[in-house]
């Protein structure tokens, strides 16, 4: 491998895998040799297209009548947006960067006590450090969808 790719490359192909794989905590190098090209090919085109990839997912499930319902955790079920997460009908990226301009992900922490939050906050956690977005560009373009 590193013959052929760069160590930044390495870096990124690396990330890809444990970003789509279910519990990096066990991710065996199997999996990686099986199937780590299509990870990293899959997360190269999220990268390189975030924001169209943002403002088309947004569009979809964004709306003005609810919007704040997306967010509202009733008793202990998961609240929409991360039930859109966990469907696929929204990729980790969307899901980061609407945490990024809501913050919503610390009051999960403390109401949503399951082990399937859990898991997808510490991804988070993990992977928001790598999205490097233009902030406001995404908050405008927030505010546009859902208005």
């Amino acid at each position: 491998m590193s013959r052929q790719k760069s160590d930044d490359e390495i870096r990124q192909y690396f990330l890809a895998n444990f970003v789509e794989c279910d519990d990096p905590a066990k991710l065996w190098i199997g999996e990686i040799i099986e199937s780590g090209e299509k990870n990293y090919s899959n997360w190269l085109k999220r990268s390189q297209s975030l924001f169209y990839l943002f403002k088309t997912e947004a569009a979809v499930f964004v709306h003005k009548d609810n919007f704040n319902q997306l967010f509202e955790i009733q008793g202990s079920s998961h609240p929409d947006i991360l039930k859109k997460y966990l469907q696929n009908a929204i990729s980790i990226e969307t899901f980061i960067i609407l945490d990024m301009i809501l913050n919503f992900s610390k009051k999960f922490d403390k109401k949503l006590l399951d082990p399937v939050w859990e898991s997808v906050s510490l991804r988070i956690k993990k992977y928001k450090s790598f999205l490097n977005i233009d902030k406001e560009k995404y908050t405008q373009t927030l505010k546009e969808i859902v208005l």
